[in-house]
């Protein structure tokens, strides 16, 4: 990982994933979060096992992480192996560790429509929100329902306009902000369907 990313003050989105591949679809909603939250960074961690996905589809890690990699196309992008040096599989202890690793970096939890309807069965799902501001990006067909979401009405008070979505890496957590923009179909589950073709 690059030193100039660890900079005191420097706003960083955290975007996890298994990568099944990488495709467009995180391109492109990675460059939706950096624009509507004023990032300077957005990490990939390429999860070794995401604890609520079958093992049977999982490409091997090293395969993911090459396909992060090469669609990592924007140089505000770094791909990280953070979670697989750390040994952790789960978000609420990744986030332990990277908070108190770099205190003094402003990092933001970047999460799909469709993550927020699952939220409250992550492990310690509270932690998550306690430790870092969360911003959602749309997601075809999930949208509407991540608003409505269980998790969404606990943290209703928490939560800032859409419009005022910049101010999220500066708030202490919980913060949770709706991001509006357009949305992105693919799906490595489909990719994945297709042979790997996008």
């Amino acid at each position: 990982m690059r030193h100039e990313m660890l900079t005191p003050g420097l706003k960083v989105g955290l975007l996890g994933g298994s990568f099944n591949p990488a495709h467009e679809g995180h391109l492109h909603l990675t460059r939706m979060c950096l624009q509507s939250l004023g990032l300077d960074r957005v990490w990939w961690l390429v999860s070794p096992g995401n604890p609520l996905k079958p093992e049977k589809d999982m490409a091997p890690y090293a395969r993911r992480f090459a396909s992060a990699q090469k669609m990592a196309r924007d140089p505000r992008i770094a791909v990280s192996g953070i979670e697989a040096e750390l040994g952790t599989r789960y978000t609420a202890d990744t986030l332990g560790e990277l908070t108190a690793r770099f205190a003094g970096t402003r990092f933001v939890w970047l999460m799909g429509a469709d993550n927020m309807l699952q939220f409250p069965k992550w492990r310690n799902w509270r932690e998550i929100a306690a430790t870092v501001p969360i911003a959602v990006y749309p997601r075809p067909g999930y949208t509407l329902k991540a608003r409505l979401s269980p998790a969404a009405a606990i943290l209703r008070a928490w939560t800032l306009d859409t419009s005022d979505a910049a101010l999220l890496p500066l708030m202490a957590p919980p913060a949770l902000v709706f991001l509006g923009g357009p949305e992105n179909p693919a799906s490595a589950t489909a990719i994945r369907a297709a042979g790997g073709k996008t």
